[in-house]
């Protein structure tokens, strides 16, 4: 972190809690030097398709502000030497001691930065932001939380590229499902047209496959989708099975043109980096992020942190590029992070 920067927190950190002291009539006490958290141990990161379901370990120290705080803590990397400029979230935790990740799903979120089947120099680095109190807008709050990053550790990573299958419509490519684990298992977001019926192409072994009444076949007949917008394809060539469903991530709330009422404001999936995003006029007001319309997957909270039924994000009047990474998929617990840009 820089210097200056650090030196500047440390000290508004004191001030703010000396404030919040006052109120409560708590005392507490931070460290002359807080302790950054650290890496203690990197995993063999010469990734392989055969090891796809293996179980990865990311091991480090928690931050020590010399007080007690709740902390979040971001497992990151970026391309060595970078100075972590475009870094990407591999995790986040409330602890950072056993921090566990498959070989594939490491593999995935590395493809998005990294060029395949070659070796390359990657920075990592655990992140911590911590929130003492909240309520009062200063260093420490949740609007301003105290941040504590680790010291950077670098590592030869070598990622795999995965086998694909190609979406073809009237002969061009308009989307790709690929197969972590190359087992004839594919799977990823594609957006559909119902006016543009496709076949899946293996472009290694040039075979091509449709529909046969529901299932997979051979030099089948085109599909044609049920519905517009993105979907979630999963595919299994050896068990010659297919299945769509709709996969929309979209705005809603106050600030929307349609307030808390359907249809939402839809957001497109970036494969390349695997986020979603949304360039819209917002009025002053809330917003929120759900799935297909409905309330069982929705989050909210702050941008390094939004939860499942997380609170409502306050937003100006103005015209903005939001961006949506989601960290944890699963219905009920669903987690990811934003950012927010205002264009005008």
């Amino acid at each position: 972190m820089n210097k200056k920067l650090f030196i500047y927190m440390f000290f508004a950190g004191i001030i703010s809690m000396l404030v919040s002291c006052e109120k409560d009539g708590d005392k507490v006490t931070m460290m002359h030097t807080p302790e950054a958290p650290a890496i203690s141990e990197l995993p063999n990161l010469a990734l392989t398709r055969a090891n796809g379901n293996n179980i990865l370990l990311f091991k480090g120290t928690p931050v020590n502000p010399g007080f007690s705080a709740s902390a979040n803590y971001f497992l990151e990397a970026a391309k060595a030497g970078t100075k972590f400029a475009n870094p990407v979230v591999i995790a986040n935790s409330v602890q950072n001691d056993s921090i566990k990740i498959s070989v594939s799903d490491l593999n995935s979120i590395l493809l998005k930065k990294l060029p395949a089947d070659q070796v390359s120099s990657v920075d990592f680095r655990f992140r911590a932001v911590l929130v003492v109190d909240a309520g009062t807008g200063a260093v420490g709050t949740t609007a301003n939380p105290l941040e504590y990053i680790s010291q950077i550790q670098t590592a030869d990573v070598t990622v795999y590229g995965l086998p694909r299958l190609d979406l073809v419509s009237n002969s061009v490519v308009t989307g790709k499902v690929e197969s972590a684990l190359g087992d004839g298992k594919y799977t990823g977001f594609v957006k559909l047209d119902k006016t543009k019926p496709y076949t899946l192409k293996d472009p290694d072994a040039g075979t091509v496959y449709g529909d046969n009444s529901g299932a997979l076949k051979v030099n089948g007949t085109a599909i044609t989708p049920s519905d517009n917008g993105w979907h979630r394809l999963t595919v299994d060539t050896k068990a010659l099975t297919y299945t769509t469903e709709a996969y929309q991530i979209g705005l809603v709330g106050s600030a929307t043109p349609n307030g808390w009422d359907s249809p939402d404001q839809k957001m497109d999936y970036d494969a390349a980096t695997g986020t979603w995003k949304i360039t819209i006029t917002l009025k002053a007001g809330d917003i929120k992020f759900r799935l297909n319309d409905g309330w069982a997957w929705n989050m909210g909270g702050t941008p390094d942190k939004l939860t499942h039924d997380g609170a409502n994000i306050a937003v100006t009047a103005g015209n903005y590029t939001i961006t949506l990474t989601i960290t944890n998929p699963t219905q009920g617990s669903e987690t990811g992070t934003y950012t927010i840009v205002k264009n005008n």
